[in-house]
């Protein structure tokens, strides 16, 4: 379909999340949609923080609840709460959101990433993933599709993700293949477990399209996730598999992909992404959710986010710079100008003092907050074209820096960077 054709809008409705899209972009594919979950609504295109083990490094639940605009979806790991605290006492608690003091809405993943992240502790078979414990080298546990489920009812995630078979995205040929075969399996018996679980009523349940960097692989994962059958048990899809080290003239043209052949009616979520060009690249490509643990990990490096692009604090030219990081943030660091200066951070970033984490971590989120934020006001008032245009001139300064995979992608929706002008209206 034409990105600029006149579309209807999509409401779609399972039990623990109900989607409607509320604006569309007349140029590019963007969208703003409202997800309502258990723990209130989440307006997309939106970006979600991680948080490993339940609660963000450097920063409090109470500090993530604060932050305006504020962050209504963060991402937590199941393999990792499986290990520390484990299921057993989150069942206990009552799950994640009494444990950490989080009261709004939680996704985690399936613990499928540990396949590459910790591969030299797992060994994958049919059945699941044995991993050997990172934190005791001398135990092991088999995480099975079911097994993955069971501890993300632990959790008591709003939105739970399938077990998948995650190689690297560099993989090819018949390792590539069996993975995405693999995932399609593992699908269909998280889906069994899910149902057994009775737990449909107040969790949601996301596939995961896989198949590299091979578009035949990934049409036929996306035919078979998106089947009858399978569809009218899944009230969301992620494109997994990406965010690699693959090239990035071939990631958005994966993303673009995906995206187009997902269905309108449910929410698109692209995993791993995190820099500003990435988020709002793939928003005009038609993706509603992301996750990255870049802001808050730059954060712990001293590198500040802000829309005229990132300030690394541990230089000496900020040593006597007695501005904030960003005098229109409304940050608890930055407190619109009346905040702490870059000189004082920049000393405490040099000083590797925790504070200096919590400070910049609390306004790198914020900073991603805002921007997508300012992209969901973009695409309602239909001046998306104009913001990407906008973001990249006051982020890259000049027009040779643009990142030549994202002028191609935006391209291909109906934005030229380099001419700064919005394409007209059809």
């Amino acid at each position: 379909m034409d990105a600029s054709a006149p579309r209807p809008p999509f409401t779609s409705a399972s039990p623990a999340l109900h989607f409607e899209v509320l604006a569309r972009c007349s140029t590019t594919r963007a969208r703003v949609s409202r997800m309502t979950l258990p723990h209130g609504p989440v307006d997309t295109p939106t970006f979600m923080p991680v948080a490993t083990q339940a609660t963000m490094k450097s920063v409090t639940s109470a500090q993530l609840e604060s932050i305006d605009p504020p962050i209504n979806l963060h991402l937590a790991n199941t393999f990792h709460m499986s290990q520390r605290p484990t299921a057993e006492l989150l069942d206990i608690v009552g799950g994640v959101h009494r444990y950490a003091g989080f009261r709004r809405n939680l996704l985690t993943d399936s613990g499928g990433f540990q396949m590459v992240s910790l591969v030299k502790l797992s060994r994958v078979e049919e059945e699941g993933v044995l991993f050997a414990n990172p934190y005791d080298p001398s135990k092991s546990s088999l995480l099975t599709p079911e097994r993955s489920m069971q501890i993300q009812h632990s959790i008591g995630a709003d939105i739970m993700m399938q077990l998948d078979d995650v190689v690297s995205s560099l993989t090819t040929g018949a390792r590539m293949e069996e993975a995405m075969w693999r995932s399609i399996r593992w699908l269909d018996r998280c889906l069994a477990e899910h149902a057994r679980s009775g737990k449909a009523t107040t969790q949601n349940l996301f596939a995961i399209v896989q198949g590299g960097l091979d578009p035949i692989l990934r049409d036929q994962c996306l035919v078979a996730m998106t089947s009858p059958e399978r569809a009218i048990q899944i009230p969301g899809y992620a494109i997994g598999g990406l965010s690699g080290g693959e090239e990035k003239t071939v990631f958005w043209q994966i993303v673009k992909q995906c995206a187009a052949k997902l269905p309108e009616d449910k929410p698109r979520y692209c995993m791993g992404i995190g820099y500003g060009e990435d988020l709002l690249v793939c928003a005009a490509l038609g993706v509603d959710l992301a996750d990255c643990v870049y802001p808050t990990r730059t954060a712990r490096f001293g590198v500040a986010l802000t829309f005229n692009g990132p300030l690394n604090l541990r230089s000496k030219i900020y040593s006597e710079d007695f501005s904030v990081i960003d005098p229109e943030c409304s940050c608890a660091t930055c407190d619109k100008g009346e905040g702490m200066s870059r000189a004082a951070l920049a000393a405490l970033v040099v000083g590797k003092e925790a504070a200096s984490a919590s400070a910049v971590t609390v306004h790198n989120l914020t900073y991603q907050s805002a921007l997508m934020h300012r992209a969901r006001e973009a695409i309602m008032e239909d001046r998306f074209p104009q913001y990407l245009i906008d973001f990249f001139a006051g982020f890259f300064k000049s027009k040779d820096k643009y990142p030549e995979w994202a002028v191609a992608a935006l391209q291909s929706v109906g934005v030229d960077l380099m001419t700064g002008v919005p394409t007209p209206k059809a």
